[in-house]
């Protein structure tokens, strides 16, 4: 008997409950409009930012890559040095460093706001020093852009917020990165000593 009370109780309050629930009104639609526009914008401000995370990445293993490459098969003879390494070598690994980054993907491009890519080599006596530049537009949000600079960065902020702020509005930025490589020694081909016959 008691537990058929017991019973009966607990499926009277869910009833109860449910009841309650459903009697309850609705989220006001104006709260609902007026937080959409913020939660977008935060969101967009949230991407752009992730896509320059992405950047700097993809700009340090692109890096690696070009100078690992460049040390294994690059020459120390000036015939091969002026002719082949920079005619055809750092053509080609420009050009895969350009892939691996997005500048061939239309939609990569515009996500990252990709503008350009340099690839430069210099040559030392021990080092190859390789500069990879990775240049792009400023992402131009437009609900942060469209203040003047003297309101956004008015104390107590200062330098940090002038380059953010021209970053995102004006100029957009470069990242760079330089590998240092030492000049790889082909081996030379080991022959034993000739006896002398006399």
């Amino acid at each position: 008997m008691a537990q058929s009370y017991a019973q009966i109780s607990s499926e009277d309050i869910s009833v109860r409950i449910f009841d309650r629930i459903r009697t309850k009104k609705g989220q006001a639609t104006t709260e609902v409009v007026l937080l959409f526009p913020i939660f977008f914008i935060l969101t967009l401000f949230i991407i752009k930012i992730y896509g320059l995370l992405i950047i700097v990445q993809k700009t340090e293993i692109a890096s690696f890559y070009a100078a690992r490459r460049w040390q294994l098969e690059s020459h120390r003879a000036v015939k091969y040095a002026d002719g082949w390494d920079n005619m055809f070598l750092k053509r080609d690994i420009e050009k895969k460093v350009r892939e691996y980054i997005g500048f061939n993907n239309a939609a990569m491009r515009k996500f990252l706001s990709l503008k350009s890519v340099d690839l430069e080599v210099e040559r030392t006596n021990v080092w190859n020093n390789m500069t990879l530049k990775v240049s792009t537009y400023p992402p131009n949000i437009p609900f942060l852009c469209s203040y003047d600079i003297r309101q956004v960065c008015k104390k107590p902020y200062g330098l940090a917020c002038e380059r953010g702020y021209n970053f995102i509005c004006k100029r957009g930025g470069s990242i760079e990165v330089i590998k240092r490589v030492p000049n790889r020694d082909r081996p030379i081909s080991f022959r034993l000593p000739m006896s002398n016959p006399n």
